[in-house]
């Protein structure tokens, strides 16, 4: 059967596009290798971590920030099957909504391996063995990524005692112990996961900061936050060997700046070092299809690859790996191949980190606007003077705008707080509109609300705070 259009893979990126390109009246279908929508997203990526996060906060705040509210006394009773099935549960509602969304929509689905044959062909390989072959008119590569793995160091990930991200979602107990390899927003936010369930934590990091591309002012708080939360950081050390032993498996790092090498002892060992696009494979190279040195599709700024009628998004090419990018170039694809005039704005994409309290950014930090020589002013706003934060037992962190000095232009916004993943759309919105720091903050906001913090560092960047 011929198609207007194939998209290979169906996490956010490839349903986003496959649904968006039907809605624009083009012949859609979608090929995916697992038997469930949704990509490593859904179902062992973003939800399944973020049900298992919210959950354990719940449990972590019924034991601490409750009880002060005069809610409950002593310690909460966790039973951690059921707080597993609601992660499973959310999982299974997410990529069902997928399949009716494709039927919704009218995208025809197939169940197997794709591989890119070129010639506007596709072949589908299901787990049988058995093989068919597509056309289309044009075709969407969004197979988006895999997990990375230590950079030199060739370890054995077997889910259960060294696990990925995937493994550190599937685990029977609690463990006593667990050492997180990586304090990227992955590490950070299962190490969170499990250690306020009880679990002791110790972080071994490469960088000489956690969460490494965020706003250094940000992550220099943040790391304080998580050390009064119990977790162990080592920065500036990195891993020479991982390897199983009797009781769990054992880590060995070495301080960058010199110092004796170092080994410590879990029940669980987290290997989150990051991700890398998934392109093996798939008959890419093949077909002709080039890449660059990280192994990502190379692509112009129209998503076309080296070959006619090939396009590629998410993961799989250049750019943060982050879902909504996916999706945004998703959609941008689809209009494109409509006849429209699809975009993505790259400067406006906000990152999330989903610990408590939430770490939210958008734009530039400071350190990019320093090495850029742009001049620029800082306004920031403390959640300890926000009254909505008071009432919440939630006053850590503090709103930051980054604002060019001539203009008053924003160019960058970082929060470290409660909701702060749902309060940084507001500075996205100003930003894509080039929007002023004046602009936000003479816009009325709700009393009392936590965005009053954005408001009030907003005043501060072009004028004075009102509450400090």
């Amino acid at each position: 059967m011929a198609y207007d259009v194939i998209v290979i893979g169906s996490g956010p990126g490839g349903y986003v596009c496959a649904i968006k390109a039907a809605q624009l009246g083009l012949k859609t279908a979608v090929v995916e290798k697992r038997s469930t929508f949704g990509g490593t997203c859904l179902n062992i990526g973003c939800i399944p971590s973020k049900a298992l996060l919210h959950a354990s906060q719940m449990y972590d705040e019924a034991g601490k920030e409750l009880v002060q509210m005069g809610i409950g006394e002593g310690k909460p009773k966790l039973d951690f099957k059921k707080m597993m099935a609601h992660k499973d549960a959310t999982v299974k509602a997410n990529v069902d909504g997928v399949a009716y969304l494709f039927k919704k929509n009218k995208v025809d689905t197939y169940t197997g391996f794709g591989q890119v044959l070129g010639g506007g062909k596709v072949s589908v390989t299901n787990d049988e063995g058995e093989t068919q072959e597509l056309e289309a008119k044009n075709v969407v590569i969004a197979t988006g990524s895999q997990v990375a793995g230590i950079p030199g160091l060739d370890v054995e990930i077997d889910e259960k005692t060294i696990v990925s991200s995937t493994g550190a979602l599937e685990l029977e107990k609690v463990p006593e112990t667990m050492i997180v390899v990586g304090a990227g927003v992955i590490g950070l936010e299962m190490g969170s996961v499990w250690a306020r369930l009880g679990t002791k934590v110790t972080v071994v990091e490469f960088l000489d900061k956690v969460l490494g591309p965020m706003d250094g002012e940000v992550s220099e708080q943040f790391q304080r936050m998580l050390d009064k939360q119990g977790m162990d950081i080592n920065l500036s050390s990195k891993v020479t060997a991982v390897e199983r032993t009797e009781k769990g498996a054992k880590v060995t790092f070495e301080p960058e700046k010199g110092g004796d090498s170092q080994s410590i002892e879990a029940d669980i060992v987290l290997v989150a070092t990051g991700r890398k696009p998934y392109t093996e494979d798939q008959g890419m190279a093949k077909a002709g299809i080039v890449f660059d040195k990280a192994n990502r599709i190379e692509v112009d700024y129209h998503f076309r690859t080296s070959i006619p009628n090939v396009y590629a998004i998410g993961d799989a090419v250049r750019g943060p790996m982050l879902a909504h990018k996916a999706e945004d170039e998703g959609m941008a694809v689809a209009e494109i191949l409509a006849g429209q005039a699809g975009h993505v704005n790259y400067g406006v994409i906000p990152n999330v980190v989903y610990t408590h309290p939430e770490v939210a950014s958008v734009g530039k930090t400071e350190e990019d606007l320093k090495k850029e020589g742009v001049e620029y002013v800082v306004g920031k706003f403390p959640f300890t003077a926000n009254g909505r934060a008071r009432a919440m037992l939630a006053t850590d962190g503090f709103v930051k705008f980054l604002a060019d000095k001539k203009t008053d232009r924003v160019l960058g916004v970082h929060i470290i707080g409660a909701e702060a993943g749902d309060m940084i759309h507001e500075a996205c919105v100003l930003m894509e509109f080039g929007g002023s720091s004046e602009d936000l903050g003479r816009t009325c906001h709700a009393h009392p609300t936590l965005s009053e913090a954005v408001r009030e560092a907003a005043l501060a960047t072009f004028a004075k705070p009102i509450h400090m």
